[in-house]
């Protein structure tokens, strides 16, 4: 697998700034996919839909302990990240991210899905099923944006339900989808933009216990491929949704951060 440095990222980013900053980001509520907010539309496949990346967000019924729930950083995030992915590496990568349930039968037409603030989570029996199933038979899927000891109990609980039988691990550093296609040196804690602009902190407060330190925990499957990466104590979508809002930190957290480790696990997902 073929490696690129954080420092010829920034050059690739950097000559495209210009059109992140220009676009801006998007502030709350709920918008269509359809309404790409400047994010250009580029050629794809068609003739072989299933042999390009997409980006495939779960929609789940119950909402998080903030008050989010699915579609926070939707479709912003969804966008950029799948932009960046067509722009940095050699995946073909469809321009239209979709939105799938876990009891969608188009769940295993999509090896990569997204979750986002599942602290507050409830899967249904259902739901719960259809997840185990998805992953027992090679599929991955990404959890982001959660903090703290209340949240991750709420979803470590649903987690239970999925997969009564593996416990999840602590993955180090030194971990492969830490180093596939940028090496890096530290695992990245990410904060919205909104809890950074309040002081600079990278943590967020207010959900218990320790929220300073990132945890990046797995759930594997018997031949030890990672069927679930748990982002924990940290952002990263934010980092694709807010790239166009404020240059520092577009400079600090999509650049150095969000954006190499997205790449890593999407590569991961689709290598393993």
């Amino acid at each position: 697998m073929k490696r690129f440095s954080i420092v010829a990222m920034t050059l690739l980013l950097f000559a495209s700034v210009a059109f992140a900053v220009q676009r801006g980001g998007w502030r709350g509520g709920y918008r269509s996919s359809d309404d790409r907010n400047g994010v250009p539309v580029w050629e794809s496949n068609d003739k072989f839909p299933h042999d390009v990346f997409t980006f495939a967000r779960v929609r789940y019924d119950s909402y998080g302990r903030r008050g989010g729930g699915w579609a926070t950083d939707y479709p912003d995030a969804d966008l950029n990240f799948s932009l960046r992915l067509q722009q940095l590496t050699s995946i073909k990568v469809n321009p239209y991210p979709v939105i799938l349930e876990l009891t969608d039968p188009r769940l295993f037409d999509y090896p990569f899905l997204y979750m986002i603030e599942p602290g507050g989570i409830t899967l249904s029996a259902a739901e719960a099923e259809a997840l185990r199933k998805y992953c027992n038979n090679g599929g991955f899927m990404m959890v982001d944006d959660f903090w703290g000891d209340y949240e991750w109990r709420d979803f470590e609980m649903a987690m239970e339900q999925v997969f009564p039988n593996r416990k999840w691990e602590e993955v180090p550093l030194e971990h492969e989808i830490f180093q596939m296609v940028y090496p890096l040196k530290e695992k990245p804690q990410v904060p919205s933009i909104h809890a950074w602009a309040r002081g600079g902190s990278t943590a967020e407060y207010g959900h218990g216990g320790d929220t300073e330190t990132p945890h990046y925990r797995a759930i594997f499957d018997d031949d030890r491929r990672i069927m679930v990466f748990i982002c924990h104590n940290t952002d990263l979508g934010d980092g694709w949704e807010r790239e166009g809002e404020n240059h520092e930190y577009f400079e600090e957290f999509s650049v150095k951060k969000s954006y190499p480790l997205g790449i890593n696990i999407v590569t991961y997902a689709m290598t393993h």
